[in-house]
C-alpha cells in the first residue's frame, strides 16, 4: 500500500422517508439556498418532501442547474446567493445539480469571477451545504469533487471544494428515472471503481476485494433493475454501490488512473453526450490500447468478475475487454464513436487539447495526447 490520509466528513442518512429529517441537519438559523435542475422533483414527490421539511425556514429556491453544469447558469445562482446572504445550500438532485453546488459554494465567498475558481481547481472557502440525491451515478453525495463545464468555449474542467456536511439517499426516489439515466449511472459507477481498480498490481488485496465487490454486484444487478427498476433492494444497492465507488474508501493506498474520465469529459465537452455514455464508449478503448501496461489486472479482473480462466494471457485479455464492452451494450449504451456519429476531427482535437494542457493522465502519468489519440482510434 502507498502512504495515504483518509478524510471523508460527510454523514448519510439513507433511506425511506429519510427526507423528513432535513429539519434536523440545517441548523434553524441558516439562509438555506435550494437548488435544483428541471421539474422531476415536482413529478416524483421530492419537491413536496423537501418543502414540507423545510415549512417555516428561509430558504431561496434556484431552479435549471443542467445536466453538465454551465458556468453561466451557476454564475447567477452566485449572484442570488451573495444578494441574500446566503449561508448554506441544499441540493437536492443528481450528480450535476450536486456538482454545480459545490462550485456555489465556492462562488458566494468569492469576490471575483467564478470561472477563475475552476480553472484554478479548488477552493477552500466555501459555505456549507447538504444534498438531496435522486440519482445515483456520480458520488458526488459524499466526495468533494466536481465538474464544471463553459458550454461558450466547450471546456470541462474538473474541480474540488468541500464535502457535503450530509447526503440523503432514499431509494424510492429513483424509481421513476427513466432507463437511460440508470443506464449511464451503472456505466459511471462500473467505471469509477475501475478508474482506481485497473491500475498497478498487488498495491492493496483488501483494495482490490473492496472494488471486486462494487463489479461484482453492479454485474448481479443491471440485468435485474432492467425487469424491476421500482424494486427497493435493488436500488438500494445501486445507490450504494454509486456512493461506494468514489467516496475514497476504495481508493486508499492505491494508485489512480482518470484517463477514461479525462477523454470521456472532452466529449461532453465537443458533443453534449451524458457522461456516463462516454464512458461505456471509452473505457474498452482504454483497456485495448494500455492491455500490454495493465495485463496483470486485466488477467485478475476477468478471472474474479468475469470468470474468465481458460486460454493463453493474450485470448482471456481480449475475451475479457469483450465481456466489458457486452455489460456497457446489455445496459442499452452506446460502445463504439461511430454509433454516436463521432469521428477523426473529434480525435485529433480531443489529442490537441491534451497535448495544449499538458495532459498526463493514467496511474503513471503517461496518457498524453498521442496516447488519447490511440485510445479514441481502438473506440471507432
Amino acid at each position: 500500500m502507498n502512504n495515504f490520509i483518509f478524510y471523508n466528513p460527510t454523514r448519510l442518512l439513507f433511506g425511506k422517508g429519510m427526507i423528513n429529517q432535513l429539519t434536523q441537519q440545517i441548523p434553524a438559523d441558516k439562509r438555506i439556498m435550494i437548488t435544483f435542475g428541471g421539474g422531476s422533483v415536482k413529478t416524483n414527490g421530492v419537491y413536496e418532501q423537501v418543502t414540507q421539511a423545510l415549512e417555516g425556514r428561509d430558504y431561496t429556491e434556484f431552479w435549471g442547474i443542467e445536466a453538465n453544469p454551465d458556468i453561466d447558469t451557476l454564475k447567477k445562482a452566485i449572484a442570488i446567493g451573495k444578494e441574500k446572504n446566503i449561508d448554506f445550500l441544499l441540493a437536492v438532485g443528481g450528480g450535476s445539480v450536486i456538482d454545480g453546488t459545490k462550485l456555489i459554494s465556492a462562488g458566494i465567498p468569492y469576490e471575483g469571477d467564478a470561472w477563475e475558481l475552476v480553472k484554478k481547481g479548488s477552493s477552500q472557502v466555501t459555505i456549507p451545504l447538504g444534498t438531496v440525491l435522486t440519482i445515483p451515478a456520480t458520488g458526488s453525495e459524499m466526495n468533494n469533487g466536481a465538474v464544471i463545464s463553459r458550454r461558450e468555449t466547450h471546456e470541462k474542467y474538473p474541480f474540488y471544494a468541500d464535502y457535503p456536511v450530509f447526503s440523503i439517499l432514499d431509494p424510492t426516489v429513483t424509481f421513476s428515472l427513466p432507463d437511460f439515466q440508470i443506464a449511464c449511472g451503472l456505466a459511471d459507477t462500473f467505471v469509477h471503481v475501475m478508474e482506481q481498480y485497473m491500475t498497478k498490481s498487488n498495491e492493496s488485496y483488501l483494495m482490490d476485494r473492496w472494488s471486486e465487490s462494487i463489479l461484482r454486484t453492479l454485474v448481479q444487478i443491471a440485468p435485474l433493475i432492467k425487469e424491476n427498476k421500482q424494486d427497493y433492494h435493488l436500488m438500494s444497492e445501486f445507490m450504494m454501490s454509486a456512493t461506494m465507488a468514489l467516496n475514497g474508501f476504495i481508493a486508499m493506498g492505491v494508485s489512480q488512473d482518470w484517463a477514461t474520465h479525462m477523454i470521456g469529459h472532452e466529449l461532453t465537452a465537443l458533443h453534449g453526450m451524458t457522461h456516463g455514455q462516454t464512458l461505456a464508449i471509452v473505457f474498452p478503448g482504454t483497456l485495448r490500447t494500455l492491455a500490454d501496461k495493465k495485463r496483470d489486472k486485466i488477467l485478475q479482473y476477468g478471472e474474479r468478475i468475469w470468470g474468465v480462466t481458460s486460454g493463453v494471457p493474450s485470448a482471456r485479455i481480449a475475451l475479457t475487454i469483450d465481456k466489458t464492452e457486452e455489460f456497457f451494450k446489455s445496459l442499452g449504451l452506446k460502445t463504439r464513436l461511430g454509433e454516436a456519429g463521432i469521428g477523426d476531427d473529434t480525435i485529433e482535437e480531443i489529442a490537441r487539447r491534451f497535448d495544449e494542457r499538458g495532459a498526463a493522465f493514467g496511474e503513471d502519468g503517461d496518457v498524453t495526447g498521442e496516447v488519447a489519440r490511440r485510445i479514441l482510434q481502438n473506440c471507432k
